[in-house]
């Protein structure tokens, strides 16, 4: 495998394959059970999903999660996303696809998986495949290459059948400006509003109280709380046992040159003419001719900048066309080696991609650097010892856990390693709790156990942590004379709601019997203002994002100005009329057609692909042991 690597290491991958397999083997923390992890959980067409491969796809979604919500994340929204079924319905998916393949006659040669390995950068050495390299970042990732080759050709199974269902996606231009004009159509609003806390001569009496309280009292119940004890077992504190030769500095330096490699990047700006991939011939010789008009201008020594902004269709024509500095495989590959065969100050002939016509502009150059292993070596010994002192650190908390059951294990077993334990007062799920940074991880720890179980291993911020829970106070209902305040309070703000809807339903039913909407307002001494135009993409202009009102604000006309109901804002409710509607220009469409018919090409594959798949579930056999999605 390797020797037919090294014959192929220029050829092309999607890249994101590599993060998704590799992302598939790293340990989160979770842990995969001896005794569980050959458990059938699910079988699709009498193919087993095994518990080993549910649990590493479920901590990946976890991980995923959890970078976009950092402390935030609980166990309670994870439950809320459902990610384990997501990660069970991914493998369904992936099986299907699989058998299908196999049943088409698709598949993966070694030469193509030999190429697509050889073209990911992370094991690659100066933009060459390296077979060290390769085997050291597997090892680094604790993969065998086996393992990572077999889910290298599994996906790209999977992205071959893709393509080859949705080969014959088309979008015509009809159902493009269909799309268009609904998307980019606009309506203006007049509106008034009817504020919830313009009503303050609400003053409930006791039974009122009493009686709301009686109703809503599930709302005052206090949260279950835990108390617990732990053990932090910090890296920092394992740097002094770390110790390094020269010759291991030396040895990662030589192991990991992209580290220290900075690629050639050229910075640019660019005029782009837009041509729609599918555009007939003649077409594309006007873009090219528009192009060459731009580029006269621009070497007569008019400021390339401003010609951008008048002429370039692309996105950062407001910007001058500024692209900033990239690396060469960061652009499309003709535009790419144009630039980079260009000096600073040189201007391009116009240069034709997917996208149109491009006229390039360098602005400078940044030659590849490398930076020596002198200039390295600290940061290198650094990296070393915080790696090796969190895995010190590491054995250390594996060695309490593998030792710690239950009662005072975690106590004795943290003495035994001369590591203090620490306690928290009594905390509820959402936290925070002094002492504790990762808050919120801890707490959805803890609440995962029962009364004196000891979690596993947990990451946090400041190093690794074991707990036990030692405490629970559950939840209950408290007396009302305890939240009487809150509930005095609960009872005014929903009695001022009720007020501000039932006048701004009585101000709209006057607008159906009849009324002038002015003469309503001067009435009722409220101020009429006006959202601006806006579509339904947008937010509403001073409401906000409410796609209710959005919806019904398009199927408001000048024969029909109002609509049914009032609309609910933040604390308030407002009574809406049409104010005046337009149609985006031909003009505009033509700029925009090309990429909108992407977008839609785009969907269409992604519910070709999704509607594909609904039809190979319901025509196989799938069981599943929902025991595992509780």
């Amino acid at each position: 495998m390797l020797s037919l690597m090294r014959k192929n290491a220029g050829s092309w991958i999607i890249k994101f394959i590599l993060g998704a397999v590799i992302l598939a083997f790293i340990p989160f923390g979770y842990g995969i059970y001896q005794d569980r992890r050959d458990v059938k959980i699910a079988t699709v067409n009498g193919d087993p999903v095994r518990f080993e491969e549910f649990n590493r796809q479920y901590n990946n979604l976890v991980e995923q999660v959890r970078r976009n919500f950092g402390g935030s994340l609980n166990e309670e929204t994870i439950k809320g996303l459902r990610l384990k079924e997501q990660a069970l319905n991914q493998l369904i998916d992936q099986k299907l696809m699989l058998a299908e393949a196999a049943n088409l006659g698709i598949s993966v040669s070694d030469q193509e998986l030999a190429e697509s390995i050889a073209k990911i950068e992370a094991f690659q050495t100066a933009g060459v495949f390296d077979p060290k390299r390769y085997e050291y970042v597997l090892s680094r990732l604790r993969l065998t290459q086996d393992a990572f080759e077999a889910d290298q050709k599994r996906a790209m199974l999977v992205d071959k059948l893709s393509k080859f269902v949705t080969a014959n996606v088309k979008v015509s231009d009809a159902e493009t400006l269909d799309w268009y004009k609904w998307n980019n159509a606009s309506v203006d609003l007049r509106f008034v509003k009817f504020p919830a806390n313009l009503y303050q001569d609400i003053n409930p009496i006791e039974d009122e109280i009493n009686s709301f309280f009686e109703t809503h009292k599930e709302n005052y119940k206090t949260d279950v709380e835990l108390k617990a004890r732990y053990v932090l077992i910090d890296p920092k504190t394992y740097t002094d046992r770390v110790s390094l030769t020269e010759e291991e500095l030396r040895t990662y330096y030589d192991s990991n040159p992209d580290e220290f490699y900075t690629p050639k990047t050229v910075e640019a700006r660019h005029i782009l003419i837009k041509v729609d991939p599918q555009a007939e011939e003649k077409s594309v010789e006007e873009a090219r001719q528009k192009a060459l008009e731009v580029l006269k201008l621009a070497r007569e020594g008019r400021d390339f900048a401003e010609l951008a902004k008048k002429y370039s269709e692309g996105p950062t024509a407001a910007n001058g066309g500024y692209l900033g500095a990239f690396r060469k495989d960061a652009m499309v590959k003709p535009f790419a080696d144009q630039a980079f065969a260009m000096k600073a100050g040189d201007i391009s002939e116009p240069v034709q991609t997917r996208f149109g016509w491009h006229i390039i502009k360098v602005e400078k150059v940044n030659e590849a650097t490398t930076t020596s292993f002198e200039a390295a070596r600290d940061d290198i010994r650094r990296k070393l010892t915080d790696e090796r002192a969190k895995a010190l650190a590491y054995e250390t908390a594996e060695s309490i856990y593998d030792n710690s059951f239950q009662g005072d294990d975690l106590v004795r077993n943290a003495a035994d390693q001369q590591l203090a334990i620490a306690e928290t007062v009594f905390f509820t799920q959402k936290g925070p709790i002094e002492g504790i940074k990762d808050g919120a991880k801890f707490a959805a720890s803890a609440f995962a156990l029962p009364v004196m179980d000891v979690s596993p291993i947990q990451e946090l911020s400041d190093g690794y942590v074991i707990l036990q829970v030692t405490d629970k106070k559950d939840s209950q209902i408290p007396e009302l004379q305890s939240v009487t305040p809150r509930v005095r309070a609960d009872l005014i703000k929903e009695k001022q709601t009720e007020k501000a809807r039932a006048e701004a339903e009585a101000f709209l039913a006057a607008l159906h019997a009849g009324k002038s909407f002015d003469d309503e307002s001067a009435r009722t001494g409220l101020t009429v203002d006006t959202t601006g135009f806006f579509t339904r993409k947008m937010p509403v202009p001073k409401l906000g994002n409410n796609p209710n009102l959005s919806g019904a604000a398009f199927l408001l006309s000048p024969q029909n100005r109002w609509p049914q109901k009032v609309f609910e804002g933040n604390n308030e409710y407002y009574v809406v009329e049409f104010n005046g509607r337009k149609e985006p220009s031909a003009e505009d469409f033509e700029k925009e057609k090309a990429d909108v018919k992407e977008k839609l090409r785009e969907q269409k594959q992604y519910r070709a692909v999704t509607d594909w798949l609904a039809e190979l579930r319901g025509g196989g056999e799938i069981t599943i042991d929902n025991s595992y999605l509780n």
